[in-house]
């Protein structure tokens, strides 16, 4: 079982069956990779645990970033290979420092532009689309939307930081402009454990199917292969 069920109690569980919360949503033929704020700042330094990794960047989450990457870098490469448009999101710095801190708690610090890219494992390619944003959901004041309705996409695979703040936020915004989203659990990750699993269990139900990897990388397969159907075969 997964532990994001685990941590709940048979009653809570029996509660996501009757009430048909855990049903599943079907893959779409136009899928889309979304991968939300991985990038250096929520990762800090490679192989540093979180406490030490946050001495580099306060906002670094070490280990379990860095494990989400390796999994990411997977799904990443499939989706090149099959055609699937690749979306990346991350944060602007330069608007974010006229704009002050991103949430209550949040202080905005120096300007670090290199803090906001992503790693080689993961980095854009020169033709693919970088959204930058300045609060929480990738679609809040940026075309990320636009973008996604240009690109006919009925399906969304989703990854990145934080699962409780910017990856939550961007997948209610998602199922609220009606997408149809599919959250990747290994390549999620947040600053607090008890969080990132309280918060998959909860998008869940509502908002999103969280999927492994290995489905993901099976819907991927899936849809390459559709690709290769000559018309009039389908």
């Amino acid at each position: 079982m997964k532990r994001w069920l685990e941590i709940y109690t048979e009653q809570d569980r029996q509660v996501l069956g009757k009430s048909g919360m855990g049903s599943q949503q079907t893959f779409g033929q136009r899928p889309v990779f979304i991968i939300i704020d991985t990038n250096w700042r929520t990762l800090g330094p490679r192989g540093k645990e979180i406490l030490d990794a946050m001495d580099t960047s306060r906002g670094a989450c070490g280990a379990s970033g860095w494990e989400a990457v390796k999994h990411a870098q997977r799904l990443l490469g499939a989706c090149r290979d099959a055609s699937i448009p690749v979306i990346f999101v991350t944060g602007d710095a330069i608007t974010r420092v006229y704009q002050g801190r991103t949430s209550t708690k949040g202080q905005v610090g120096a300007l670090n532009l290199a803090a906001e890219e992503m790693p080689e494992e993961i980095a854009p390619l020169p033709s693919e689309l970088v959204i930058r944003k300045t609060r929480a959901s990738g679609f809040f004041d940026t075309p990320l939307d636009n973008c996604l309705k240009s690109l006919k996409a009925d399906c969304l695979l989703v990854a990145g930081n934080s699962t409780s703040g910017c990856v939550r936020a961007s997948v209610i915004d998602a199922w609220s402009h009606g997408h149809t989203v599919f959250l990747v659990e290994e390549c999620c990750y947040d600053r607090f454990e008890l969080s990132h699993l309280v918060n998959l269990f909860d998008m869940n139900a509502k908002y999103a199917d969280v999927i492994s990897i290995d489905d993901a990388l099976e819907h991927v397969a899936a849809h390459a292969g559709r690709q290769k159907v000559p018309a009039g075969r389908a």
